[in-house]
């Protein structure tokens, strides 16, 4: 069976419901550039890849399937994502732009492929529009009651690693550190 990796860096890695992974994440995973620029229909801002984002250290864990298209399928269902949000990549490929170095770390981990959630960005409403910063802090201020409970149970959440610029703002500004 080919060992294959999902990355992670959110809620997968303190909620994976289903996703049928081995045990435990690991830290060490390929640096990513993703950041707080998703407004998810429940309300919370939550993590995606963003180009414009600085490199952190994803999380990752192994896949327990026995290929790739039914890794991907378990991914997008626990994700209840569209297919063409969640992404791959194999030996012999490229690496992703917006996951650093890729080839080299699977090889020293003797990975075959990788796996990983591709949302786009989205803000009030609009994929593809990514909000500044000042934009995330104002809207997360406005929120109360469960909506308000579960945006700062997410960033509150997220792996402490995943140590990113709107993250230390959004720090700074609510006080809403990291439980892990």
């Amino acid at each position: 069976m080919p060992l294959i990796a999902c990355l992670g860096w959110g809620s997968l890695i303190w909620d994976p419901r289903e996703l049928p992974i081995q045990r435990q994440w690991f830290s060490d995973g390929p640096f990513i550039k993703v950041e707080f620029v998703r407004q998810s229909k429940d309300g919370r801002i939550t993590l995606v890849l963003d180009p414009n984002a600085l490199p952190v250290r994803s999380l990752w864990a192994v896949m327990d399937a026995a290929d790739l298209s039914t890794a991907k399928e378990a991914l997008r269902l626990r994700e209840k994502a569209n297919a063409t949000n969640i992404e791959s990549w194999s030996r012999g490929q490229v690496s992703p732009t917006l996951i650093l170095d890729l080839p080299q770390w699977a090889e020293s981990h003797g990975l075959e492929s990788a796996i990983w959630t591709a949302l786009p960005s989205r803000f009030n409403q609009t994929d593809g529009q990514t909000p500044k910063v000042e934009q995330v802090i104002e809207y997360l201020k406005g929120l109360t009651g469960a909506a308000r409970d579960a945006a700062e149970r997410y960033i509150r959440l997220a792996p402490r690693q995943i140590d990113t610029n709107y993250r230390r703002q959004i720090e700074a500004v609510l006080h809403w550190t990291a439980l892990s």
